[in-house]
């Protein structure tokens, strides 16, 4: 049964079973060999192995010889979808720690697996691992900043009993001082680095106030010196400034901009270490000015994982690139690696001007495109992950996480990046994601509700001219709440928004707001509460009576906007508690059969316009589109779905 709350009372009706319709998984769309966390070993033979994991559904573990550059492994991580960092600990063996929250253990050269389970109760993500003694391993987890141990004679256990940081959701990263047997942790996204001893649990703060401002202390590494004088490196963000930590002196030495601290490698003696920058392959002496770096080799790319073998400086490069420097003569070699590509979840469904159905990706970015008639797909890769997507003419706009980037793609043209199709229109500091995108035809404008950034409240109003490629941003309309929805009156628009802000913060307020915005002075004309208490407003559109039909936490609200008031609100499914943020969730679309079709609360509905019956037709449903033939497409996961009523 389902509860429907009307203006007038409170109804109930029962889901009525599907009638006709035909539904048909076509499978998954956006593919993608995006590599993640990735590591250099050795066998039990001594024999040089290169590691790295592809995303996917679920993600790969990958093993490559260095030497013949065959892959000897290729392996599922159940559960997990990436990983962003591995770690060899003292004892030989490679732990993988899983974006589900599960540790993997394996012996390198071998073909087995092991899942060790969750790492600790209520901790969905692991980020960084670093290596301790005798056979011990740390990681670090989200939500609930924390860190944990895993011996295989003690299992898992919480290092500091709790959270490192109060209300932080992040430790990002971690490193472990074998001179010491401290432990240094990375956190966000407020950032702070803590000094951390692993067998008594006392913390303590070293990063200055000057730089808490920054949102993560993102990477770690520990670099050996002379005298005792061993660095941290402490990679910052926004930005990319990584502090040089003197960890006898305790001072910061230095600052150095544009480090890939994702791998650095150094020798024991602490003469030289070695790390990526701009796409070149730099060496320099970390006690002495990052000025006087050295440039090894131009054209490498971004380092994934860095290891000295004898004289030559091994790099795996994001771009699966195995780059081999020789240190004594000065040479180099480079092999792409046949990185099989997986299957990525769809994070942005649209019924292009092209008669395709667009797909953007999640979180390796990408493109695909399925064709409704002819069935014809095709791959498009090169730009971030969308969050959302609409068009205009023949020219499709891509809201691009990270960092609030906005693209305009020419559908009757080649899809070329180095042509500048598509193209980009810019970015708004301070701004991450924009789910919400409103085309606006009759006004050649374009309209983008924005997500800030991580550690943030507070999302901008951002309005394109199409014709002058004009972008303009308007911050924060409603105090401390971001965009998460948008619909056109055709005098106005109507803004819906969120409570939540970037992830690592909570909300400041308790309701999501509806309100007016006048695009010709651009400024806000009205506001109200629709549904008291929603945390969300995820959907508005243009419903089939002329008023507005928007949905917050699961309620339908039918919206006049003349009168500006609210005239009825009814209840479409039960919606769970929040939790850490809600940006989307309810897409609805009219039928040309006169029928409303949603997604919501992962199922796909029908929903009659006239007695608001919903009828639940499928589960695990999320995403919405309507082709120009009348069948309805969502996702799940990594498929795409095609329902024709």
């Amino acid at each position: 049964m389902l509860t429907l709350v009307i203006a007038t009372g409170i109804s109930l009706a029962a889901f009525a079973q599907p009638k006709t319709g035909k539904f048909t998984n076509l499978g998954p769309q956006v593919f993608a060999a995006m590599i993640q966390g990735s590591i250099f070993v050795e066998d039990t033979q001594g024999n040089p192995l290169v590691y790295t994991v592809v995303r996917g559904e679920p993600a790969h573990l990958l093993a490559f010889d260095v030497k013949s550059k065959k892959l000897l492994l290729d392996k599922a991580l159940p559960e997990s979808d990436g990983v962003w960092d591995m770690a060899q600990a003292s004892d030989g063996y490679l732990y993988i720690p899983g974006a589900g929250g599960n540790l993997f253990k394996h012996k390198p050269g071998t073909q087995e697996v092991e899942d060790l389970g969750t790492a600790l109760k209520g901790e969905t993500y692991l980020w960084n691992l670093t290596a301790g003694k005798d056979g011990e391993v740390f990681g670090a987890t989200y939500p609930g900043c924390r860190v944990f141990r895993y011996h295989p004679k003690d299992g898992f256990s919480d290092v500091a009993k709790g959270p490192l940081v109060a209300g932080e959701n992040y430790v990002r990263s971690l490193a472990y001082h074998a001179k010491t047997g401290l432990l240094y942790a990375g956190i966000g996204s407020h950032a702070h680095l803590i000094e951390l001893n692993p067998i008594s649990g006392e913390k303590k703060e070293l990063l200055p106030k000057k730089y808490q401002d920054k949102e993560f202390v993102y990477s770690l590494e520990i670099i050996p010196g002379k005298n005792g004088s061993d660095r941290l490196l402490a990679l910052l963000t926004a930005g990319s400034t990584t502090l040089v930590y003197n960890l006898k002196t305790k001072q910061i030495e230095q600052e150095i901009q544009d480090i890939d601290m994702k791998a650095v490698a150094s020798d024991q003696k602490g003469k030289a270490a070695f790390y990526t920058a701009k796409g070149s392959l730099m060496s320099f002496n970390a006690s002495k000015s990052a000025a006087l770096a050295e440039k090894l080799l131009a054209d490498v790319g971004t380092a994934n994982a860095i290891k000295i073998i004898k004289d030559d400086v091994y790099i795996l490069t994001s771009g699966a690139n195995l780059v081999k420097y020789s240190l004594k003569n000065k040479t180099s070699e480079k092999t792409k690696l046949a990185i099989p590509a997986q299957p990525i979840p769809i994070n942005a469904l649209l019924y292009g001007p092209d008669g395709n159905i667009w797909m953007g990706g999640y979180l390796a970015g990408g493109h695909a495109t399925y064709h409704p008639v002819s069935g014809q797909k095709s791959r498009l890769s090169g730009l971030d992950q969308t969050e959302g997507m609409a068009s205009q003419g023949e020219n499709i706009y891509f809201g691009i996480y990270p960092k609030g980037k906005f693209y305009q793609y020419h559908t009757q043209q080649k899809w070329d990046l180095k042509a500048n199709n598509p193209k980009k229109l810019g970015e708004i500091e301070g701004q991450s994601r924009s789910f919400a995108v409103l085309s606006i035809p009759e006004r050649q404008q374009m309209v983008f509700g924005m997500i800030p950034e991580y550690g943030k409240l507070g999302g901008s109003l951002i309005t394109f001219d199409v014709k002058t490629q004009e972008l303009k941003a308007f911050h924060e309309p409603i105090k401390q709440q971001a965009i998460s929805s948008l619909a056109y009156t055709g005098k106005e628009i109507l803004v819906g928004t969120t409570i939540s802000g970037g992830l690592g913060i909570l909300p400041a307020t308790k309701e999501a707001v509806l309100f007016s915005w006048d695009l010709d002075k651009n400024m806000k004309t009205h506001e109200l509460v629709p549904v008291p208490n929603a945390t969300a407003i995820t959907c508005l559109m243009n419903g089939p009576d002329g008023h507005i039909w928007g949905v917050a936490d699961g309620t339908l609200f039918i919206y006049d906007a003349v009168k500006k008031e609210v005239q009825s609100t009814y209840k479409l499914y039960d919606f769970p508690p929040f939790k850490s943020h809600i940006w989307r969730s309810a897409f609805l679309a009219i039928h040309p059969s006169g029928m409303i079709y949603g997604t919501g609360n992962n199922n796909f509905f029908k929903l009659d316009p006239k007695t608001k019956e919903v009828t639940i037709l499928d589960k695990g449903a999320s995403l919405l589109a309507v082709d120009a033939l009348g069948n309805i497409y969502f996702k799940k996961n990594t498929d795409l779905w095609k329902y024709t009523p």
